[in-house]
């Protein structure tokens, strides 16, 4: 029986593992932390259950096939339970806009802003029904490993106008600013400029409206949780707080890994689901290909860090939904300064989470738990000491949530903590501390990506945000079944 090693338990890690296991590779899964998940991972607080991240669950049926492999029902380990509105958006003006795939809630809404855009948004969704099937449905899942295939690509690519940004794309359908930003957003939650970011990652909304969007009852460890469940059922090995040192090689193959441990386990394949940086510049530290991996990805744009806010607080809230944006004034010009500038503004955009408003039991009863999210510039943009600054910059977001949303905040609390920049590079092995690896721009995508292959030691694979097709849920999880379909091929050959 053929053998693989799988590195990290992200959601791309434990979605590559299914796959090989289901196709009957013995996989052996093994992670660093003390549970499974990555950046998916989860704290018990008080009472309060507080996931890390990510908690937007879209396209369940990539995450369903997983469990239909074996012949299985998801539903049979995680039940998932529908969130409407997708998102409430909010602006200082006093906006508020609720998101959802309700087609006469948004006309109305969206109507009540400017009736001319109605019309812009519907060509708008036709557009992003395009680069969803040209984009997610036929390139999403598929490797690009020469330039060739990125040449082949491009006609799709030019079609869909590819170069521009999503926000330039938006804005050619619709007039209304809030509307431009209720449109373009999206970006920002796979690390991406909506001022820079490919036009090609419209294809979110169409992702979003056909299959709705999710939260696993229990939070979304639950469904990480299940994905193990489901792995070793098939047989699959995992291996916890035990973080892989090396990616052992011999000439131009990869041998095995060795772990903190001491343990050393020898395959026929190793992926990598850990940060790519790491992956080259520390697991393989022993092979000149390590370091020119290391070189090459070092000239790259990683994505920006974001700080966390996790807190629990006395009541309930039905009127807060379950995903709000709170834009800040600057729409532009805050991305600017975080993207380019590197400047922890004064003024920031946030996401709050809420997920008691879903499911009660993640809070003691009569409590609520949230968390609040503010994209901030990376460690080589923005080199601060994040023990110095986090606490007055909690206080500072805490403090805009009482003013404009949770009156009483501060008398309510309970419980909080944050979660820093410098805590995605100690954690997660994050380069930069960035919270979604590569930048997703054009010249980042697909080919110029990481390959989910490495070039130089043919059964070394890549799988996570930093190879193609990106960071999301959908996204590791597309890029861990392109990269079993060339494991599969290459074992079943070798």
């Amino acid at each position: 029986m053929k053998t693989a090693a799988v590195i990290g338990a992200g959601f791309g890690g434990l979605a590559l593992a299914i796959r090989l296991q289901s196709a009957g590779i013995a996989t052996t899964l093994v992670e660093a932390r003390d549970k499974p998940g990555g950046r998916a991972y989860q704290w018990e607080r008080d009472g309060f259950t507080f996931d890390a991240g990510p908690t937007v669950i879209t396209d369940p049926n990539c995450l369903a096939e997983l469990w239909k492999l074996s012949g299985r029902d998801i539903a049979d380990d995680v039940e998932l339970l529908p969130v409407s509105p997708f998102y409430r958006l909010m602006w200082p003006d006093g906006t508020v806009f609720d998101y959802s795939n309700d087609d006469a809630a948004l006309a109305r809404q969206i109507g009540a802003l400017n009736p001319e855009d109605i019309a812009g948004y519907r060509r708008f969704l036709d557009y992003s029904a395009e680069v969803y099937r040209e984009g997610y449905e036929k390139l999403g899942h598929v490797a690009f490993l020469d330039f060739g295939s990125m040449i082949k690509a491009a006609p799709r690519l030019v079609k869909s106008q590819a170069w521009r940004s999503v926000y330039s794309m938006v804005s050619s359908f619709v007039k209304d600013e809030h509307l431009r930003q209720a449109l373009s957003f999206h970006t920002l939650l796979v690390g991406g400029n909506p001022m820079t970011t490919s036009a090609i990652y419209a294809l979110i909304h169409k992702l979003e409206k056909d299959g709705g969007v999710w939260f696993p009852r229990g939070g979304t460890h639950a469904l990480v949780r299940a994905m193990v469940a489901q792995f070793e059922r098939l047989g699959g090995i995992v291996r916890l707080n035990d973080p892989v040192t090396a990616i052992d090689t011999l000439g131009d193959l990869a041998t095995g890994v060795t772990t903190a441990s001491g343990w050393h386990g020898d395959f026929d394949a190793v992926a990598s689901n850990a940060d790519v940086m790491h992956s080259y510049k520390a697991l393989l530290s022993q092979s000149a290909r390590g370091e020119r991996g290391a070189k090459a990805l070092a000239k790259k744009r990683f994505s920006p860090s974001l700080f966390v806010v996790h807190f629990g607080i006395r009541g309930t809230f039905p009127g807060i939904p379950h995903h709000s944006i709170l834009f800040g004034p600057r729409y532009k010009g805050l991305l600017t300064d975080i993207y380019e500038h590197g400047v922890l503004a004064k003024d920031f955009s946030l996401y709050l989470h809420h997920p008691t408003v879903s499911d009660p039991t993640l809070a003691p009863e009569g409590c609520s738990s949230f968390y609040v999210l503010a994209p901030v510039p990376h460690l080589g943009k923005l080199p601060v000491d994040w023990a110095e600054v986090g606490p007055v910059y909690a206080d500072r977001i805490l403090d805009h949530l009482e003013a404009t949303l949770i009156p009483g905040l501060r008398e309510r609390l309970l419980t909080s903590f944050h979660y820093t920049p410098q805590d995605f590079a100690q954690d997660l092995n994050a380069h930069l501390g960035s919270a979604f690896s590569l930048e997703p721009l054009l010249t980042q995508s697909a080919f110029f990506r990481v390959h989910n292959r490495d070039d130089r030691i043919p059964n070394l694979y890549f799988v996570g945000a930093g190879t193609h097709p990106g960071a999301g849920i959908p996204g590791v999880v597309g890029s861990a079944k392109a990269t079993a379909a060339l494991m599969l091929d290459d074992l079943r050959r070798s």
